[in-house]
Formats: C-alpha cells, structure tokens, sequence
C-alpha cells in the first residue's frame, strides 16, 4: 500500500477499530477450540469484538496455525486488516543457539547476524512476523537473571551486536523477503541497571549516565532499522517508563527520530497502578498513550477507557490515529495486505526448521561462544586418555537455556554424547546426578569414577530456571551439593576440568582451585558437541568474557569500565583509599578474558603521531606473535582513556576490538583508526562532545592486560 491508502483506511476505522488495533492479545484467543479462551476472556473482560480488533498476537507457533488464525482474523475483521504475529525469539526458534551472553562472549559480530538470519528464517516460515529481540540492556550485576539475555557489561560491544542483530532479522528488503522478521529492541531504557539485581525493581541513575553507557545500545539498534520498540518495567528518574513521556516522545521520537511501533512488556501498563502514577486503569492509559505507547501487550487499559478518554476531551484522537497510523505502517512494511500469510509455509517448515544445516551454523557458533578460563596443562585432552565424565550436567540435556520457546531439550546433544563422537577411552556414570541433592550412590559412583581415570570432567551449573526473567539470585555460587562434589573428587584425583552450563557469571569459589575451567554458558541445541570439540582440541577456543567474573558476590557490581575515585586503590597497606578490606577491587576473570590453546605475545605498540587535531586521525598499532605450534584466533582489543574530562571519565573504555587468525610463529601487525568522535562523551550540561587534552591508547588481550601509550587532543 501507498502511505495515502494507509491514511485513508485510517479514515474508515471507527474510534473503536481504532483501539482495538493497539490491544495484543496470546495466540490462545484465537485457538480452534473456543472453551480454551473463555476463561482468559473473562478474565480480562473482553468481548469477541475486542478480540476480532486486536491489532497484533502473541505467541502463535507453527506455519498451520499461522495460517489458521490470519485467515479467522481478517474474516472476523470489517476492513480486512491482517493481525501481526509476534514472539520472543531470543537466541533461535527452533534451532537453539548460544545465549545472548554466550554469544556476547564470541566477539563474532558475524556470527550473531547468522544466528539471527537463522532464527528469523525458521520462525518466518512457521508463520512469525515479528522477535521481541534483540536485547540491548547493558548489565552490571549478575544477580539479574536477564543477563543471559543481555551481551554483556559494555556499551560498545552491546551496540555492535545490536546492529548485527536487527540486520540479520531484519535482511535488506523485510517486505519481500519472507525469510526475515521485523526486530524490537528492548527494554526501552536501562532495564539491565534494577537496584540489587532484583528483577522489576526500581532504576535509579543521572541523564548523564543514562546517555553516556546505556541508550548508546537502543540507538545503535535503531540506526540499523529496527521497526519496534519495547517499554521496559523500570523507572527512569522516577517515572516508571510505560508512561515515561520525557523517554519516548522527547528523546526516543524527537531526538533519535525513531518513527516505528513502541510496545509495552507484558502488563506493563496496567502496572503503572501499583508504581504508583496512577490511580486506576483509565489514569494508567492515559498515562501510557500520552507517552508513546502504541500497543498494550495483554491489558485493557487502552480497550476500557481511550474511547471515553476522547469523548470526555482529555484525549485528542490525533494522538490515538498517530499511534494507529504506526501499526498500519508496520503492517505495510511487513508486507502484510499484500501477502497475510508472508511466509508461513507448512511444506518449507519441515525442510527448514531445525536442518542439518542449521545445526552446523548452531555447533559452529557455540564454539566460538565459549570461553577457556583456566588451563593449567590440562586441555586439550588427549582422545587416548583415560577420562571420567561425572556431575550433574554430565549426560543433561538441559543446556538450551531459557527463552528458548520452541527449542526442545530432547534435541539438544549433551556433553556425554559430544565426547562419544570423538574420544573411545571415557566413562560415564549410569546413576541420575541432581543438580541440588544428589542420591549417595550417584556421589559414589562419581568418586569411583574419578579414581580410576587419568583426568576427570566435573560436568556442573545451573539449571535452566536458574537463569533468566524473574530468576533474580542473591548468591551466585553453584549449588553446595556441587561444590561438595567438587572437593570429594578432589580428594581423590586432583586432575579435574570444571565445565559449566549457566546463565551468568558466577562467583567461582569453592571451585577455583580447578586444573581447568571452561564457561559453556547454555550453549542451544548443539552445546555439548561444541564443549567437546574445545575440551579435545578439536577447535582452539577464542570466545571473550563479555562480562566481567567476580571473585565474591560482595564485589557486585564489578565490571571493568569504572570510574575513579578520589582515593583510588594502589597495591599496598593504605588504608584509607577506595578498597575492601577482605577482597580484591577487581573481577576474577576480567572483561575481555579468554584463553586459547596458543600463546600470543604482545609487543610495539606505537602511534602514528602524538598530537592530533580536530579532523585528523591517529593510526595505533601493535605486534602480536603466536608463540606456539597451533594456528589460533586472536581478540585484539582497543581501550582509550580520556585523562582529565569535564566530568569524571571511566578507567578505560572499549573503542575497537578486531578479530584476527594467526599461525604459528607467525607474527601479525594490527591497527586501528582512532579519530576524535571516539573521544566524546556526554557532558554535565548533556551535549557529546570530546575534550582537550591527553588521552592513554590502551592494547591488549582484555581489560586487564594492555600496553600503554598517550597522545594529546588539541582543539
């Protein structure tokens, strides 16, 4: 349709067909069997009207049913209008992929673009027009289970993954290519910063700090074309951001331009109540259309009370056909009232979802997505050794993860059954191992186990709850019954390899003493034949923690981009500095670590300059020479400091990270562009701008261990 069509059916909607098109209701009101939605119906006090004019839906899964509920849709609908497909597909449909972490940790911007390709393809031909991804929350504290969604603790790797997201869900042409989806960013804004680390709670930061680290992320996404965004269940200064006019009308719609559909999270509106903003359901929509919302996901605020709203003139239906005028547009560029099936495809869903194929690009990208902690001369095992595969997560299929909706974990390969595709001499118990109260005869089968064997795999994490929307946890250590498992292995055979299945980073103690650990994170379907693939060396590991370890959850939040003090910690006795008297300031395993089975050495760090000028650039360089006998990919990663800023600048900050393969004993020279936008930053008074001065080039192989230079900025 033209743009003068769309203004023109919105001229033949009546006020009512107007709301309706900004309810979304689950796929259950649309089912076959009517009894399954009247209690639902009900519920919400809604009546077959109001469900024959929602807007868009939720949840629908398989091309069948796709198919199904649009032709009963438009049929129902006076004007013909399709409904929207929506879902939550996080990290793949059918095929499961690494969580959004995992991936964060591959640094493979290339890679999460395929995962997203993949995923919008097997979604689009069963039926999807829409993920509610990518997740671009920058996270600090690893209590929140949603930070397995989130890649990671930094604004600029998140903002690059969100560009690879949305373009590889969203391909170059969304309207006639039927094998891609329309992306939704969320959770508009800073969602991943809930005090304590305690889901739903409250946000509370400087407009300083909310636009320097976390809106960097959602803009990104938007630059990159995204269609959609969604409110998040926070504050922001205060104002719960459902009903956030100052968010979404001043800085999200004028300010960043973005023109598409915003959708509130589950409930979020009628949740505007118990914030606090509002008194009842009408003040909430009020609040809420005001705003910018243009769909209410599963409340009636909007059906109940926007037409009085406007009859009673406290609602101008401008703003309720703006927000019309916004779906209609989606539904457009999804090419919808040409095509309302798109490609939902019954015949092509069997081919495609979950395909060889799409299991190669699944084991292939978990195996850049895990991260080698530890080795101390403990891996790569040998296929000729003796190994014990014990622990609860030894033979688990549970390694998917959440928001893994149509993912089945009778699919997915465990490590047991990764290891047997490659190595003869290994034994596994045949007792069921729980996570949290092992039988005594699984511990002692495990102990037997181990003390036959030359090396062992302790195969431990969480469980796929553990992690994830409303698994908050105040201790993040693995569960007692697995780190007592750990020392009474121990006691027995010392040669341990830790693997872990989890959904965060996690407070290590009591396992640390470990030959060797490997972060597997919930890797998706494919997850234990990648882990075995690093374990026996069939792939040398080159994923980096894209969230920072702590040593103890007292740390919380430790992540590497802090700002100093005003008695900043030095290596010593002093006392009266910035410091813990019974812990370290720092993480464990620091942003950007990871090891690998080559030895890269960094040497020469030089710039073409010392002095550079507005407009001109510096170029950085750096040696790096693999010292081992295998060929290995690299992480080469790029921090700058600004000295002396307006307002207080953070330690370092990530400015480039470049990916490069070297061979053995072979020596490779990388570089980067550093130019004067790199330097600015968000001042006092909001404007982004750069400073004068001396600035310290950082270069490195994580956070934490860089070489140094400096050179001056002159204005």
């Amino acid at each position: 349709m033209e743009q003068k069509q769309l203004i023109e059916l919105l001229k033949q909607m009546t006020v009512d067909e107007k709301v309706g098109q900004l309810l979304q209701l689950a796929a259950e009101f649309y089912s076959e069997k009517a009894e399954e939605k009247t209690g639902p119906m009900t519920d919400l006090g809604l009546t077959q009207d109001d469900i024959n004019n929602a807007g868009t839906t939720l949840g629908i899964s398989g091309a069948k049913e796709a198919i199904l509920v649009q032709k009963a849709y438009m049929e129902n609908n006076r004007l013909g209008i399709p409904t929207i497909l929506m879902a939550d597909i996080i990290h793949g449909f059918r095929t499961i992929f690494p969580i959004p972490l995992g991936l964060g940790s591959s640094w493979d911007l290339e890679a999460a673009k395929k995962v997203a390709e993949v995923s919008a393809k097997e979604a689009a031909v069963s039926g999807l027009h829409v993920t509610f991804s990518p997740m671009v929350d920058l996270v600090r504290d690893p209590r929140w289970g949603r930070v397995m969604e989130s890649t990671g603790e930094d604004s600029f790797l998140n903002s690059r993954f969100a560009e690879a997201f949305v373009k590889g869900y969203q391909g170059e042409d969304l309207k006639n290519d039927f094998f891609r989806v329309a992306a939704c960013v969320k959770h508009f804004a800073a969602y991943g910063a809930a005090i304590g680390g305690r889901d739903y709670n409250t946000v509370n930061m400087s407009e300083r700090q909310l636009r320097d680290s976390y809106l960097p992320g959602y803009k990104a996404a938007l630059d990159a074309g995204a269609k959609l965004v969604m409110t998040s269940f926070n504050t922001v200064d205060g104002v719960p951001a459902t009903g956030n006019k100052w968010l979404f009308r001043d800085v999200l719609r004028k300010e960043f331009g973005f023109d598409g559909v915003v959708i509130s999270d589950w409930g979020a509106v009628i949740e505007l109540i118990p914030h606090g903003v509002a008194q009842d359901k009408k003040q909430a929509a009020e609040l809420a259309i005001k705003a910018g919302v243009d769909i209410e996901m599963m409340t009636t605020c909007y059906t109940e009370n926007l037409k009085n709203l406007i009859e009673e003139k406290t609602l101008d239906e401008a703003i309720l056909d703006e927000a019309v005028l916004r779906i209609l547009t989606l539904k457009n560029d999804l090419g919808l009232f040409e095509n309302p099936h798109r490609g939902a495809d019954i015949a092509l869903e069997k081919e495609v979802v979950l395909s060889k194929e799409h299991r190669e690009i699944a084991r292939d990208v978990a195996k850049k997505s895990i991260v080698l902690l530890k080795n101390e001369a403990m891996l790569p095992l040998s296929k000729q050794e003796k190994v014990a595969i014990v622990g609860p997560a030894a033979d688990s299929h549970d390694v998917i993860g959440v928001w893994s909706w149509q993912g089945k974990k009778e699919e997915a390969v465990s490590l047991a059954q990764g290891v047997s595709e490659l190595a003869a001499e290994y034994v596994i118990g045949t007792e069921a191992f729980d996570y949290f109260k092992p039988t005594q005869a699984a511990i002692d089968e495990a102990i037997a186990l181990a003390k036959e064997a030359d090396k062992v795999i302790l195969a431990l994490g969480e469980e796929e709850w553990m992690s994830g929307e409303a698994s908050s946890r105040s201790d993040i250590r693995l569960p007692q019954a697995q780190l007592d498992l750990f020392k009474a292995i121990q006691a027995v055979n010392d040669q341990i390899i830790v693997t872990l299945y989890n959904g965060r980073p996690l407070d290590l103690q009591g396992i640390d003493s470990a030959k060797a650990i490997v972060e597997a994170w919930f890797p998706g379907t494919e997850g234990g034949a990648a882990l075995a693939d690093i374990l026996y060396g069939e792939y040398n590991p080159s994923a980096r923690l894209s969230m920072s370890f702590p040593e103890t959850v007292g740390q919380v939040p430790v992540y590497y981009n802090y700002d100093n003090t005003g008695r900043p910690y030095k290596p010593g006795d002093e006392k009266y500095v910035s410091k813990y008297l019974d812990v370290s300031n720092f993480a464990k395993y620091p942003f950007g670590f990871g090891l690998g089975y080559s030895q890269f050495v960094y040497t020469d760090l030089k710039l073409s300059k010392n002095e550079m000028k507005l407009h001109e650039t510096i170029t950085a360089s750096v040696t790096i020479e693999n010292q081992s006998e295998r060929t290995g990919q690299e992480t080469v990663q790029l921090y700058i400091r600004d000295q002396v800023g307006e307002v207080v600048r953070p330690v370092k900050e990530l400015k480039g990270f470049e990916k490069v393969t070297i061979k053995a004993h072979e020596k490779k020279t990388v570089q980067f562009t550093i130019s004067e936008e790199l330097l600015r930053y968000v001042h006092s008074d909001q404007a982004f701008t750069s400073d004068a001065g001396t600035f310290d080039i950082m270069i490195g192989a994580n956070s934490r261990d860089v070489q140094t230079t400096t050179f001056k900025l002159l204005k």
